[in-house]
C-alpha cells in the first residue's frame, strides 16, 4: 500500500477533505542499502520509515504541539490514539503436594524422628503440669471445715415483748408492716410476745392457744408468719405462762405440773401453725421440778416432724448472772440458747471478759447468746446507759454467740418509766426543728451503725463462727480477736471508762504491726479505713472500734 492510499483510508466517513490542511509532501523511497550494510543499519532504516508513516497518520507530533488548534481539528477528522496494554505474565498458582507425595515425605526417617520427638515433649510437659498441680494441692494448707450451725446462729434475734408498743397499728398486723425495716437490719429471728390469754397469777384461766384481743388474732399471726418467712426471718413465739403476774413465770409450785401438761398440747398446736421456735422464761424451775415433762417439752420443740423437718429453737430465759450457774443450767436444761444476766451483772471489763471466756470454752459459741436488758430488765440504753449504746451494740454483735436485742435497741430507745415504751419510727422526710431534729439525727445515726455492724457480721466468717481469742483486758478496757481459717481477721477493742482515754500496746505472733479501721463509735477520732498502729492504739472515753487485717499464712 502506498502512502497516498493510506491517507485516503484514514479520512472520516463523510468523505470531505480538510480545507485547511495542505497536502503532505511526496515521500521518497529510501535508498537501497549497500551490500556491505550491517543488520543494525537495516533495522534503523526500517524504524525511520515506520516513524514517517506514524507522522502522516497523526499529522506529526511536533506540529500538534506547536499548533494545538490544528491538532484538535485533525482529531475531529479521524485521528485516533491507540494504547496497546502490556501483556501480563501468567499467574503461577501453588498447588502443594498431593496425597501420594505427602505419604512419601511423611515416611522419611527425618520426619518420623521429628514426630516422635514432639510427641515425647508433649507428654512430658503434660505430666509435668499434672505433677505440679498435685504438688501445689498437697502443699497448700487445707481449708477448715465449716461448723454445723442453725438459723439462730446466723444473725441477731429481735424481741418484741409488747406488739401494741411496736407500731401505730398496735397489733400483729403492725408488726408485719415493719418487717421490711427489720430485714434491713439483717435480723434473723423475731421473738414475738407473749400474746396468749393469761390473766395475772390465774393458772386456771390460762389459754395458750388463744391470742389476746389486745394483740390481734390468729389470722394476723398466720399472715405475719408467711410474710416473715418470705423475707428469710424466722418467728419464735414466747409462751411463758404467767408473763403478766407476780408469782413467777410458772405460777406457784403446785401448779407447775398442770401448767407443763397444758403447755405440751399447746406446743403441738403452735408448731402446726408453722412457728420456728419457742421462748420460755424460768426454765431452771420447770426443768428441775418436773424433769420428765420438761423432757417431753424439749422433744416436741426440738425434734422435727414430717411436715416440719427443720430444726426449731428452744430459747430459755433465766435471771441467773454468774457464769458458773449459767453454764450449769445450759448443760442440765438442754435448751438451744439461754439468755441470762451475765453481761449486765458484770462490774467491770475484767469480770466480763472472764465470764465470756469461761462460757465459750465450756460450751462453744453455737449455744451461747448475749443480751443487755430484757422483758423484766428493760432496754439496753436504760440498763447500760445512753452513752454506751454504740459500744454495747458492737460488743453484742462481735462476741461469739447469738446477740438478742429488744425492739428499739437499734436506736437507743429509753424506757422512760415503762419497760415497753412506744417505738419511734423516724424518717428523713419529716420536718423537725431544734432539739427534735438533733434527737432524730442521733437515732438515725445509731440505727445506721447497728445496720452496718449486723451486715458485716452476716458476711464475715470470722464474726459468724470464728474463734475467740482474748488479747487484753483491764478494769476499763477489753480487746479480743475473731479469726476463722484463712479469712480476714477482726480485732475488737473497747474503752469503757467515762473519763480517761486508753492507750493499748498490742503485739504478738498473731498480730501485724498495723490494721485498718472498719467501724468506730467515734468516726472523727478513728476514721473508717484509716490504718492504725496496733502497738499504739488509742481510744477515747467510752469508745470502741473494730479493725481488720488479712490472713498472712
Amino acid at each position: 500500500m502506498t502512502p497516498d492510499e493510506t491517507d485516503v483510508e484514514l479520512q472520516p466517513a463523510l468523505g470531505q477533505a480538510d480545507p485547511v490542511q495542505a497536502d503532505p509532501p511526496p515521500v521518497q523511497d529510501p535508498p537501497a542499502p549497500d551490500a556491505d550494510a550491517t543488520e543494525a543499519d537495516v533495522s534503523e532504516a526500517d524504524l525511520d520509515q515506520e516513524e514517517q508513516e506514524k507522522q502522516r497518520m497523526t499529522g506529526g507530533a511536533e506540529r500538534a504541539a506547536e499548533a494545538p488548534s490544528a491538532g484538535e481539528e485533525a482529531e475531529k477528522n479521524g485521528a485516533v490514539k491507540l494504547k496497546i496494554p502490556d501483556e501480563e505474565p501468567e499467574e503461577v498458582k501453588f498447588t502443594g503436594l498431593n496425597k501420594e507425595e505427602l505419604l512419601r515425605v511423611a515416611g522419611t526417617p527425618g520426619w518420623v524422628r521429628t514426630r516422635w520427638a514432639l510427641l515425647v515433649v508433649f507428654w512430658l510437659g503434660w505430666l509435668g503440669m499434672l505433677g505440679g498441680a498435685v504438688l501445689i494441692i498437697l502443699q497448700a494448707p487445707r481449708c477448715r471445715d465449716l461448723p454445723h450451725t442453725h438459723w439462730w446462729n446466723q444473725g441477731p434475734l429481735y424481741r418484741i415483748g409488747d406488739v401494741r408498743a411496736f407500731s401505730a397499728a398496735q397489733n400483729l398486723k403492725g408488726v408485719e408492716q415493719k418487717l421490711g425495716r427489720l430485714s434491713e437490719l439483717k435480723v434473723k429471728g423475731l421473738i414475738v410476745g407473749p400474746i396468749h390469754v393469761a390473766p395475772p397469777d390465774d393458772a386456771v384461766a390460762l389459754r395458750f392457744e388463744e391470742i389476746s384481743a389486745n394483740a390481734g388474732n390468729l389470722e394476723q399471726f398466720k399472715s405475719l408468719l408467711r410474710a416473715a418467712h418470705k423475707k428469710g426471718i424466722s418467728v419464735v413465739l414466747d409462751l411463758t405462762p404467767n408473763y403478766r403476774g407476780t408469782s413467777g413465770p410458772w405460777f406457784s409450785s403446785v401448779s407447775v405440773t398442770n401448767v407443763a401438761e397444758r403447755l405440751k398440747s399447746a406446743l403441738v398446736f403452735w408448731m402446726n401453725q408453722g412457728i420456728d421456735g419457742v421462748q420460755l422464761s424460768g426454765v431452771q424451775r420447770v426443768s428441775s421440778v418436773v424433769p420428765s415433762l420438761w423432757t417431753d417439752i424439749r422433744a416436741i420443740v426440738q425434734n422435727g416432724t414430717e411436715e416440719h423437718p427443720e430444726n426449731r429453737l428452744l430459747l430459755g430465759v433465766s435471771d441467773l448472772s454468774s457464769p458458773e450457774d449459767v453454764s450449769s443450767l445450759l448443760s442440765s436444761s438442754g435448751v438451744d440458747l439461754l439468755v441470762s444476766g451475765v453481761l449486765s451483772s458484770s462490774v467491770d471489763a475484767t469480770e466480763r471478759a472472764q465470764s465470756v471466756q469461761r462460757l465459750y470454752s465450756e460450751h462453744g459459741q453455737q449455744r451461747l447468746s448475749w443480751s443487755l436488758g430484757g422483758r423484766t430488765e428493760g432496754h439496753m440504753a436504760s440498763v447500760g446507759g445512753p452513752d454506751l449504746v454504740l459500744v454495747h451494740q458492737l460488743l453484742l454483735l462481735t462476741l461469739p454467740g447469738t446477740p438478742v436485742f429488744n425492739y428499739g435497741d437499734e436506736i437507743g430507745l429509753m424506757d422512760e418509766g415503762t419497760r415497753f415504751p412506744r417505738m419511734l419510727w423516724d424518717s428523713d422526710k419529716e420536718e423537725l426543728n431544734g432539739t427534735l431534729q438533733e434527737e432524730r439525727a442521733e437515732r438515725l445515726s445509731c440505727r445506721s451503725f447497728f445496720r452496718s455492724l449486723s451486715e458485716l457480721r452476716s458476711k464475715e466468717r470470722s464474726l459468724q463462727f470464728g474463734d475467740f481469742l482474748l488479747l487484753s483486758n483491764s478494769s476499763s478496757s477489753l480487746v479480743y480477736l475473731r479469726i476463722w481459717d484463712q479469712s480476714k481477721r477482726f480485732l475488737v477493742a473497747f474503752n469503757f471508762s467515762p473519763d480517761e482515754s486508753a492507750s493499748l500496746q498490742l503485739s504478738g505472733a498473731s498480730l501485724p504491726r498495723r490494721a485498718d479501721v472498719v467501724l468506730a463509735t467515734n468516726s472523727s477520732f478513728l476514721p473508717t479505713d484509716a490504718s492504725v498502729d496496733l502497738q499504739d492504739l488509742r481510744l477515747g472515753p467510752q469508745q470502741a472500734a473494730i479493725l481488720s487485717f488479712p490472713y498472712s499464712g
